[in-house]
């Protein structure tokens, strides 16, 4: 019973220490949802107390080594965000595309990933509720 319960200690200190998300990023990127699954791994946002939830979408591109080609680019972001939650949000992007890459590639994906642009889009909000319809 000891050996047990030493083994979910190591099991609870290795979640709390993150290795189980570093064994994710290490993971091989074979398809095109194994890269936006990768990036969910390195997804940071900023706290509630830095910027207010924002929607943001970001178009990279990735060499055969898995590094970023060129410069990623935003393409979309939340009307409603103030200059600061827009800072802020680009910057945990950025810090997330950072933390990814190299991507770890297959060699059949490396070649069919290379210099192809992908919409990635970064969410923090919490879905609205449904609302109610009318009828007349």
């Amino acid at each position: 019973m000891a050996r047990r319960g030493g083994k979910l200690l190591l099991v609870a200190a290795m979640l709390l220490l993150g290795v189980s998300s570093t064994a994710a990023q290490d993971a091989q990127v074979n398809t095109i949802q194994d890269i936006f699954r990768h990036l969910r791994t390195c997804w940071r946002p900023p706290s509630p107390a830095k910027a207010r939830p924002v929607d943001i979408t970001v178009v990279v591109s990735f060499n055969r080594a898995g590094n970023i080609l060129g410069h990623p680019r935003i393409t979309y972001e939340s009307a409603e965000a103030s200059d600061n939650d827009r800072l802020q949000y680009r910057i945990a992007v950025m810090e997330a595309l950072q933390r990814c890459t190299p991507m770890p590639f297959t060699d059949a994906m490396a070649g069919a990933a290379a210099g192809r642009p992908f919409a990635i889009q970064f969410r923090n909000r919490k879905t609205s509720p449904l609302t109610q319809e009318r009828r007349a």
